[in-house]
């Protein structure tokens, strides 16, 4: 009979590399934007603006040209999630125990996926939704608005916003939806043929194509179900690329077998073991210009 031993379970590399990769089919901002890779704290992104060429008449001088380095902060933000047990999910024997660890981990890595999309888009803690100060920043805040009309087809709104995003100097080359408003696209149909007019829309994180855009739909953007105020949005659409984002920590998975770690009552007292997960994203965005909010006007 073999237990795991108290303290931390490695999760072997074969487990984890999946698992890290599932993000991206849990997060509208992973399957937009590639990840960076980042070491642990705080860090730096540096974008830079060379402008135009300059010319040069045959026998003139060279004028001086400029750099305008913009400079963003990249922070840490942990999450965790942690499941409780009863003890006897231990008592499996050497062959069964990758068994439990898939289980485990299938339940915890869509949460983790999803804060990621919560943090980048509304600043909070997906649990209870509070606003984190330190998250500040995030897409939500852009001055970039468009309202969404009900009475006008959806890509009136989408077209709206590619043009702030256009007159910004950014390539709207992306947009995450929520799925109401993925949605009003998906029902749409030619006047003659009955064909939908956007057939390449998948509802799902997992990235597809709408109207020339990049898209990927998530509950994540709206926030519903988790921001207890109905934030009315419809979409974020933008270059994702403006995006800096990374794991800074290695996820692993703690066994946890005595005390109470999740205020939920002592562990050995309600014959309970526990499984925390936990990562630390690091995150910042280049420029807010680079996206546009459509909401609703209802």
């Amino acid at each position: 009979m073999a237990t795991f031993a108290t303290g931390s379970l490695t999760i072997p590399k074969q487990k984890l590399d999946p698992w890290l990769g599932k993000i991206q089919n849990g997060s509208a901002v992973a399957a937009l934007s590639a990840s960076t890779p980042m070491v642990y704290g705080e860090g730096e992104t540096w974008t830079f603006s060379i402008g135009e060429a300059e010319y040069v008449a045959e026998g003139a001088q060279k004028g001086q040209s400029t750099v305008t380095p913009t400079v963003k902060t990249v922070k840490p933000f942990k999450f965790h999630k942690t499941l409780r047990f009863n003890e006897e999910v231990l008592w499996a024997d050497e062959d069964h125990r990758m068994g439990i660890v898939d289980q485990i981990l299938d339940e915890i890595q869509p949460a983790l996926s999803r804060a990621l999309d919560y943090g980048v888009f509304h600043e909070i803690n997906p649990t209870g939704g509070a606003v984190v100060a330190a998250m500040n920043g995030g897409l939500t805040d852009t001055t970039n608005l468009v309202e969404y009309v009900a009475a006008d087809k959806p890509y009136v709104s989408l077209d709206a916003a590619d043009a702030l995003v256009l007159a910004d100097g950014y390539n709207p080359r992306d947009v995450a939806l929520a799925p109401t408003y993925a949605s009003k696209f998906s029902a749409l149909r030619g006047a003659t043929s009955e064909q939908k007019l956007y057939p390449n829309l998948r509802f799902g994180t997992e990235v597809s194509e709408l109207d020339g855009h990049r898209a990927a739909v998530s509950n994540t953007v709206s926030g519903a179900g988790v921001i207890a105020v109905d934030t009315k949005v419809l979409a974020f659409v933008g270059d994702f690329g403006a995006i800096r984002w990374g794991i800074q920590k290695s996820i692993g998975l703690e066994i946890i077998r005595y005390g109470d770690p999740d205020g939920a009552g002592d562990l050995k007292r309600n014959n309970q073991v526990a499984f925390r997960a936990e990562v630390v994203y690091g995150w910042g965005i280049a420029d807010l210009n680079a996206f546009a909010k459509i909401h609703d006007l209802v």
